[in-house]
């Protein structure tokens, strides 16, 4: 039997054809609308994001209040201060975008406490960027330049191959697919960044993008809850990588796990990034344009180990292995989960991901700009439930 349609009918089929096929090539060319309209995401809307007990930084770190309703002067309360610095990776260009980032941390916490900032960038700063950026910062500033072994792509890395694997992406439509720049970005984040001159007489950093958003005061010493609280590494927002991006990138960690099981930490968070005991990734990271960490984790025989795999693969300039990722399944597997730590209390915004406390009293505390249905916590794209599940 022959199906006869109408002609409306026809026209209507069309029309779906049309829109599937659109549907399907915008998710896989425009990482953000597949996040969107993912079957998880719309699941997630459906059901209502789940919220598990925040680790809450206890009272005791919070600058208390004098009866005016505002802070106390730090240098009549801080007794003690940990050895860290905020840290920016930034371009003459992103000049003011980063006085913005700059001015909103000191405004919600720095004017309190008054840590040094350091600036990195691949070429010299200019005097318009030292100028601009000093006149917002309370206290030391520090500018420095990449040495250019630590930034550029090495000589052994083939580029042909490499050149073929940029241009792949770009025809994929796959963001900073084409870009030499950001993979010396990632790889200099992922391995190079804490061996800088500048850097070595810190423990601590707090890493700070230009033109990010801090919605809430932060009347606590981060850094001091992780020191007294044997803490690595801390985050605010955890997501999906693009997978595009590093198909080969878990196939050469399992090779590291297997050739190093002695730097493999007990009781690890591989429930985080794996749905099955590690035989493959879930693609879960942590956002890591926010990230509060121990340097010296990173320059242990452990981590250096486990970039200097990675770093040999090739994969930060065959494909387009990101910082986040490497960061992520570093301090995953090398690190305890109890030595990584969210603060819920931070309320931060990176275009156009938010967090916003959920902890009992905390948005009201810090006088948050922000609002919980704002919040990415438990947007279907997010990773905090595969977090919850291994707390």
């Amino acid at each position: 039997m022959v199906l006869k349609l109408t002609t409306n009918a026809r026209y209507i089929l069309l029309v779906v054809f049309v829109i599937v096929g659109l549907h399907s090539i915008l998710s896989f060319t425009h990482e953000d609308y597949g996040r969107a309209t993912s079957l998880r995401n719309i699941a997630s809307q459906l059901t209502g994001g789940g919220s598990a007990n925040v680790d809450a930084v206890p009272a005791e770190y919070f600058v208390p209040l004098e009866e005016s309703g505002a802070p106390s002067h730090p240098d009549t309360l801080l007794t003690r201060r940990a050895n860290a610095t905020i840290l920016m990776l930034a371009r003459n260009g992103d000049v003011g975008d980063a006085v913005k980032s700059v001015r909103r941390l000191e405004d919600r916490f720095n004017r309190k406490f008054r840590y040094p900032w350091v600036f990195l960038n691949e070429e010299p700063f200019s005097d318009e960027f030292k100028t601009r950026i000093s006149n917002v910062i309370n206290g030391e500033v520090t500018f420095g330049q990449i040495p250019r072994e630590h930034w550029y792509q090495p000589d052994w890395i083939d580029e042909e191959k490499a050149k073929a694997g940029r241009e792949k992406m770009v025809q994929d439509n796959i963001i900073y697919g084409g870009s030499l720049s950001y993979r010396n970005m990632c790889r200099f984040n992922s391995g190079f960044f804490y061996r800088h001159p500048l850097l070595q007489q810190y423990k601590w950093y707090w890493r700070v993008e230009p033109d990010v958003h801090f919605h809430c005061d932060i009347d606590f010493d981060p850094f001091l809850y992780m020191e007294d609280h044997n803490k690595t590494y801390a985050f605010t927002i955890t997501m999906y990588e693009y997978l595009a991006t590093i198909p080969t990138l878990w196939d050469t960690v399992k090779d590291f796990i297997k050739e190093n099981p002695q730097y493999i930490a007990p009781d690890n968070a591989m429930g985080y990034m794996s749905e099955d005991n590690g035989a493959s990734y879930n693609l879960c990271h942590f956002w890591s344009n926010f990230e509060i960490a121990d340097m010296d984790f990173w320059r242990s025989p452990a981590y250096s180990a486990f970039f200097a795999h990675l770093d040999r693969a090739g994969g930060f300039y065959y494909e387009r292995w990101g910082d986040a990722p490497v960061h992520s399944i570093g301090v995953g597997l090398l690190a305890r989960k109890d030595q990584i730590h969210f603060f819920d209390e931070i309320g931060y915004e990176h275009n156009p991901y938010v967090h916003c406390p959920r902890g009992e009293g905390a948005w009201a505390r810090g006088r948050c700009a922000c609002t919980a249905e704002q919040s990415f916590d438990y947007n279907g794209y997010s990773c905090m439930k595969q977090w919850d599940r291994i707390q």
